[in-house]
């Protein structure tokens, strides 16, 4: 036996944590070639040591803890978001609302309502200092916290923001294991998520709170599953409260809470148009006590999120959140795919950028397709109702102006309960989209863009026509 094929799994955990170091210490976000350099090298290594059967699951466990640990002491070096966060706690810690001011308003008066004040502002950026915050108030409970801890250094909140998001993994770990077991999936499914290096280096190491969202979520749907639907609601309200996307998945509980009352039996073909009608209503329409838990499943969760926000009320709040929220389908544009072709049908047909009107289309075909899943998709089992999550969030993101990386952390999670890998392969190729920060000033090569959407869709189509063929044999 070779020396490489005795050590090889030995080898590959050395190899990922030089790589994860030097990732961590040793990388800008202008320097392109090695940023794909690493980042290729790193998920070579995560394939290979996921497909190994000589590694246990707790060794892998540990392999996931400590290529996060890794980052611990590591300043984000592929985003700057993080210094608006240590902004926000520290505002909420001297008593300031963040919803109502803008950090470049003080800057610009040459206030310092925070200690380095100046630093953060610098390290945000001009774009994002002068909006309003958009993080909702669990998230900036998290911010309080790393204020709380560390008050006077930038480098101390980023260790405790990176330990919030570590934990905020290993929960999703905990209970994402126990919901495969209870499915029947292998558990091992979960590393996919755990081990892979878009999920460590984005959440972990770039310090984005996905995985605080994504711990209440999982928490949620496995506590949906033991038919813990109340407790299952208030989770959901806390994952919205980190981040708004869940709020996308509240239609398509409905057949969840519906299934239990339908009656499968067959119509006799004989009876009449009236009978026949009074069949179907019996046979489809769920009773009143299912809907009664379906509209307390969206009470608790709406009520839940507005008590979460009410610290910060005030007449400012809807205004500056909305606009903010705004900005993300009116203004800002990044990565897209199916925008980007109607961006230049606009170009081609009116001569400018028509942004302000497909921003407006967009969320309303994203809402159609929701309702569509909803009520005329089998969404009834917990596979199937975590399938139409996936395709669901994947179709906003298709169709958004701005589909910044980390936000394919939600997509790869739901994969792992389902038949479907292809956000495995986005997060693969979506380092692509990192070009446009190797240009001086920061400009997109749709070229880069294209390659990532093709890889993405061509990998789509051949899933679904696998997946359809194999449920046509069954």
């Amino acid at each position: 036996m070779s020396f490489f094929s005795k050590f090889k799994n030995v080898l590959l955990i050395l190899i990922s944590t030089l790589l994860y170091f030097a990732f961590a210490y040793f990388l800008e976000r202008t320097e392109f070639s090695k940023l794909l350099f690493l980042w290729f090298s790193l998920f070579g290594c995560f394939y290979l040591l996921l497909k190994t059967n000589q590694i246990s699951f707790q060794n892998l466990v540990g392999i996931s803890i400590l290529f996060r640990l890794i980052f611990l002491f590591s300043i984000p070096n592929l985003s700057q978001d993080f210094y608006r966060f240590i902004w926000d706690g520290r505002m909420i810690l001297q008593g300031f609302n963040p919803y109502l001011s803008l950090p470049e308003t003080f800057i610009q008066q040459g206030l310092s309502p925070i200690f380095e004040a100046s630093e953060l502002y610098i390290g945000m950026g001009e774009l994002n200092g002068s909006h309003y915050t958009n993080y909702p108030p669990l998230n900036q409970l998290c911010f309080l916290i790393a204020a709380l801890f560390s008050s006077k250094s930038i480098f101390g909140s980023v260790i405790v923001l990176r330990l919030i998001i570590i934990f905020a993994d290993i929960g999703i770990l905990y209970f994402g294991k126990k919901l495969l077991q209870n499915l029947n999936l292998p558990v091992k499914n979960i590393f996919w998520y755990i081990l892979n290096p878009f999920i460590i280096i984005e959440l972990t190491g770039n310090l984005h709170f996905e995985s605080v969202m994504l711990f209440f979520l999982i928490w949620a749907l496995y506590n949906l599953q033991q038919q813990r639907w109340i407790f299952a609601a208030i989770l959901i309200a806390c994952s919205i409260s980190i981040k708004l996307i869940p709020l996308l998945f509240l239609p398509l509980f409905y057949q969840w809470f519906a299934k239990k009352t339908i009656n499968t039996t067959q119509i006799e073909v004989s009876i009449s148009f009236k009978e026949k009608t009074l069949a179907f209503l019996k046979n489809h329409v769920p009773s009143f006590t299912s809907l009664s838990k379906l509209a307390a499943f969206y009470l608790i969760i709406l009520s839940t999120t507005l008590l979460y926000f009410l610290p910060f009320y005030s007449s400012e709040l809807l205004s500056n959140y909305t606009r903010s929220v705004g900005l993300w389908f009116k203004t800002f544009e990044y990565n897209a795919s199916f925008y980007y072709l109607f961006r230049e049908i606009g170009y081609l047909f009116r001569g400018y950028n028509e942004i302000a009107i497909i921003g407006k289309i967009t969320p309303i075909l994203t809402i159609l397709f929701l309702l569509i899943i909803t009520f005329f998709r089998k969404n009834k089992s917990e596979i199937q109702l975590i399938t139409a999550l996936l395709f669901g969030l994947c179709f906003y993101y298709f169709t958004a102006t701005t589909v910044h990386p980390w936000y394919l952390a939600t997509p790869i999670i739901l994969s792992v309960f389902t038949k479907y890998k292809f956000p495995i392969i986005w997060s693969f190729v979506i380092i692509l989209s990192y070009q446009a920060y190797s240009n001086n000033p920061w400009e997109e090569n749709l070229w880069f863009v294209a390659i990532e959407y093709i890889a993405v869709f061509s990998f789509l189509i051949y899933e679904i026509k696998r997946v359809t063929v194999k449920n046509l044999i069954n």
